[in-house]
């Protein structure tokens, strides 16, 4: 409870009044005595006014107040949460709300103020940016509550719990289904080449045709018909795709408000969609001390749903990746060749020790490593050198990038296919090459 500007302004104008008549006294004025008193009662008449609002105010019930918010929010974009206030009183009240919202959610609009009528609920809203995935409870929302008198102002701290659940930016996968899947991908800048050579999976038998080459014969039936008899394939369509996920410390760097893990999981959601959409399985299973998850290789628009929830409260730590362990954990788990797509940002220290562990997983599976580059580096490189700090810096950007492009010549070298890209454009490189990869009849 405190004191509210009215009752501030009648106190200092009481006090200012007793300290004109005090000075006027002190200076030998004549100042009638009647005007002490009634000074003094109307000061003592005021803090008993102000007494009783208090407690008239202790005894007022608190308004009624419902959230009504969405039970899931997309990273970054915003959102309107709605406030239903109500109330008993039979005067209308006019009073300020603030909602308690967790930590990582930016507000806008906050705090609020609103007429309640009698009888009547009142909406009002606010709107909401999430910061950070995961799951978030909003616990309490305070009200501002004026006394009777409007001599004080008390705040009601209400119960008001609801939680949601913050995912990645899934709003675009979703905003492809009103268009032509070709023309989707070209949107996002997926570049969808020509096939070189054929399929890998059988599709049917047919008449032998000009062009197609003697390999494509079917002997046996081109016997049974008495004419050439070729074997038409198709693009694999029962393929398995596996995220691998680096959760570990070098996914924390920065560029703009997502985090390279954020862009990671954006661009591994983005070609799960694609995926599904081709008729492939896609499975993931992240590494970090202690961020360890499995989704098995499922088909079927419902895997999408199931990434999600598993994925939407992962956040990066503070401890190293452990490529061995990832390696051993994901071997043991999945048997049938799949495409294992590598996320992380590789440096230097990872050389020997990335290089045993992905050679491993490259024996039973195909292999792609999308490594993250940050943004910062390539401004560097390409920004004017004028002084001596600048130099340094160029030259640590330019040795760094070296050691990184030493690392994936020799994956190259191991027959491990290898994508540097920046975050920002890391979803459409990877669809890109995956429907390169497909269309080759890579598996």
């Amino acid at each position: 409870m405190k004191p509210s500007r009215l009752l501030l302004n009648w106190l200092a104008a009481l006090l200012a009044i007793g300290i004109v008549l005090g000075a006027l006294r002190a200076l030998d004025f004549d100042v009638p005595a009647t005007l002490s008193s009634i000074n003094w009662g109307l000061l003592l008449a005021l803090l008993l006014l102000a007494t009783l609002d208090a407690v008239r105010l202790n005894n007022l019930p608190a308004p009624r107040v419902r959230r009504q918010m969405p039970g899931s929010l997309a990273l970054g974009r915003w959102s309107e949460v709605r406030l239903e206030v109500e109330h008993d009183f039979e005067q209308p009240l006019h009073t300020g709300i603030f909602d308690h919202v967790p930590q990582g959610l930016s507000v806008e609009n906050l705090p609020l103020s609103v007429e309640l009528q009698p009888g009547r609920s009142s909406q009002i809203g606010y709107r909401l940016r999430p910061l950070q995935r995961g799951h978030f409870s909003f616990e309490h929302c305070e009200v501002n509550l004026p006394s009777p008198l409007r001599l004080w102002s008390g705040k009601r701290l209400l119960n008001v719990t609801d939680h949601t659940r913050v995912y990645p930016d899934f709003a675009r996968l979703y905003g492809g289904e009103l268009l032509a899947v070709d023309n989707w991908l070209n949107q996002l800048g997926v570049r969808q080449r020509q096939r070189r050579g054929q399929g890998m999976e059988f599709h049917q038998l047919r008449d032998f045709r000009e062009g197609d080459s003697l390999r494509q014969i079917d002997w046996k039936a081109t016997a049974r018909h008495r004419t050439p008899i070729a074997r038409e394939y198709q693009d694999e369509r029962d393929q398995q795709i596996i995220f691998m996920l680096d959760c570990g410390r070098q996914m924390r760097s920065q560029d703009g408000e997502l985090s390279h893990f954020d862009h990671a999981l954006n661009a591994c959601l983005l070609l799960s969609y694609v995926a599904l959409r081709q008729g492939d399985a896609v499975g993931l299973s992240t590494f970090a001390a202690d961020q360890r998850r499995y989704v098995a290789p499922v088909k079927g628009s419902g895997q999408l749903s199931v990434l999600l929830n598993s994925v939407y409260d992962l956040a990066s730590t503070r401890h190293p990746a452990d490529y061995p362990a990832a390696v051993n954990q994901l071997l043991a788990r999945q048997q049938r060749r799949a495409l294992v797509v590598l996320v992380t940002n590789l440096r230097d220290e990872d050389d020997e020790e990335l290089l045993s562990a992905v050679n491993r997983l490259n024996q039973h599976h195909r292999v792609l490593v999308a490594s993250l580059r940050e943004d910062m580096l390539d401004g560097v490189r390409h920004s004017p050198v004028q002084t001596l700090s600048e130099a340094l810096a160029y030259c640590g950007a330019v040795d760094y990038l070296n050691a990184r492009a030493e690392l994936h010549e020799r994956l190259d070298a191991h027959g491990v296919a290898v994508l540097d890209i920046r975050p920002s454009e890391m979803g459409a490189a990877l669809v890109t090459r995956y429907l390169e990869m497909k269309r080759a009849g890579l598996s």
